[in-house]
């Protein structure tokens, strides 16, 4: 077990009750009745409250979340500050409706998205409330804008479950089994996933075969250039694996769409908002999409989403695309809170924490055999396992056990992809939080291992 004392630092984990316990139970049971049994739930958490990087659960247990609910709590569980801003909006004004009617908080988010959007040039932004309705108004106004259909994006891929979004995804069958048809006009080509190539080059050896193939296959037979609207990528690959691309990808994918008049499409849902150590993921690749969608921790909890646009391309008609709850004046109002948090302390932490984290993992491949390869920008790392490193086999059911392991520790990670484990925490987090995460972590695979 780590060596860090829980018990005096009401900022790291502390278990009373082996989870779930009594309480937990029942919620779960209740659950199993009425909740939809689609959902995913890796273990048997039951949060009650939240504060910073801190999770409670039902039956009094504390635990360290290096989720951020799943990338979203940028600011941590309930900022103060964040907490402020909703509270205060949410007495003054709950709903109106942008779509209809006008509000200065939508105007004021819709300014400051256009300000930090990456590549400092002119952008319209249009609200939803989730990363997937941000994906569907992208796909929209990308055809709309050049009356072509087709789109390209790749595999691994999960850009959203709606109808457009989950077309654009590839990352696994279970998400699309038994939806079809899908939206039409969509294809893949592979994601550059340098650790596993699908071309089976080295990174200095690559000639950027990822984009050859959209530009020399899919734009000379299936997606023919003339009918092809634009690339959507995520310029981290999140659910699948944390795949952090070379910055010669998007210089080839940046000249394949402009020789082709092909929109550049960037989903920073998971990426976005200071995840990476940036404000943008693009930003480390100097790269400028012509649209990107934004959300989980735009407002640090709170449902929004956004499509942001070069200015020129958002030039549809009233009545063309709109959300009722889209830009909500109190998800707004916690979005403008998380953005000014952001750019004055949290962005420079998580490049600060994010460095000091990769320091010890980078050392994991030598001390651990079954950790196969680190990888991450900021506070998005990803951990790949495998039964060893020589074959590269994938380790999955490894993978899991360290989640479990971890969870019954009292430190909240999940998976992404179907080997890697995914570390992501509020950007709020200490040096403290790091090293009792590391250490769990490091026992947690001693223990796997030895059990495997």
């Amino acid at each position: 077990m780590p060596k860090i004392s829980a018990e005096v630092h009401p900022d790291l984990p502390a278990i009373q009750v082996p989870p779930p316990g009594p309480r937990a139970r029942a919620v779960l049971e209740r659950d199993s009745r009425v909740v939809s049994p689609s959902y995913t739930r890796c273990y048997p958490l039951v949060a009650e409250r939240g504060e910073g990087a801190i999770i409670h659960d039902a039956d009094g247990n504390r635990f360290l979340d290096f989720n951020a609910g799943i990338a979203v709590v940028a600011t941590g569980h309930c900022h103060p500050r964040v907490v402020e801003a909703i509270q205060r909006q949410a007495a003054r004004l709950i709903h109106m409706s942008g779509t209809d009617f006008y509000y200065e908080e939508m105007v004021a988010l819709a300014e400051t998205l256009a300000r930090i959007a990456p590549g400092g040039v002119p952008r319209r932004v249009s609200f939803g409330n989730s990363g997937a309705e941000a994906i569907e108004g992208a796909i929209k106004l990308a055809r709309y804008a050049t009356h072509r259909d087709k789109l390209i994006a790749f595999f691994g891929s999960f850009h959203g479950r709606t109808m457009g979004a989950l077309s654009l995804t590839a990352r696994k069958a279970s998400q699309r089994e038994r939806f079809g048809p899908l939206v039409p006009g969509v294809v893949h080509a592979p994601y550059p996933y340098c650790y596993r190539c699908p071309f089976g080059k080295e990174p200095e050896g690559c000639a950027v075969e990822c984009v050859q193939f959209i530009e020399n296959t899919l734009l000379k037979t299936i997606a023919p250039a003339s009918e092809t609207a634009a690339i959507v990528v995520e310029p981290v690959q999140g659910e699948g694996g944390y795949i952090v691309p070379p910055p010669k990808f998007f210089e080839e994918l940046a000249r394949v769409a402009r020789q082709n008049g092909i929109l550049l499409i960037f989903d920073e849902v998971q990426s976005g908002m200071g995840r990476t150590g940036r404000m943008w993921a693009a930003q480390h690749f100097d790269a400028v999409p012509d649209i990107f969608a934004v959300a989980k921790g735009i407002a640090s909890g709170l449902p929004l989403g956004a499509t942001v646009a070069r200015a020129e391309l958002m030039q549809w008609a009233p009545g063309a695309h709109a959300s009722t709850f889209g830009g909500n004046p109190v998800a707004c109002a916690a979005a403008l809170a998380t953005i000014e948090l952001l750019e004055t302390e949290l962005i420079e932490n998580a490049t600060r924490m994010g460095a000091y984290l990769m320091d010890r993992l980078r050392e994991w491949p030598s001390r651990f055999p079954v950790v196969g390869d680190v990888r991450g920008l900021g506070l998005m790392i990803g951990v790949e396992l495998v039964r060893d490193r020589a074959s590269k086999e994938k380790a999955p059911q490894l993978r899991d056990r360290v989640v479990n392991l971890a969870f019954e520790r009292g430190l909240l990670i999940l998976g992404a992809g179907e080997n890697t484990l995914r570390l992501c925490p509020p950007l709020t987090i200490n040096r403290g939080q790091c090293d009792f995460a590391l250490e769990t972590l490091e026992d947690c695979l001693k223990t796997a291992v030895a059990g495997a």
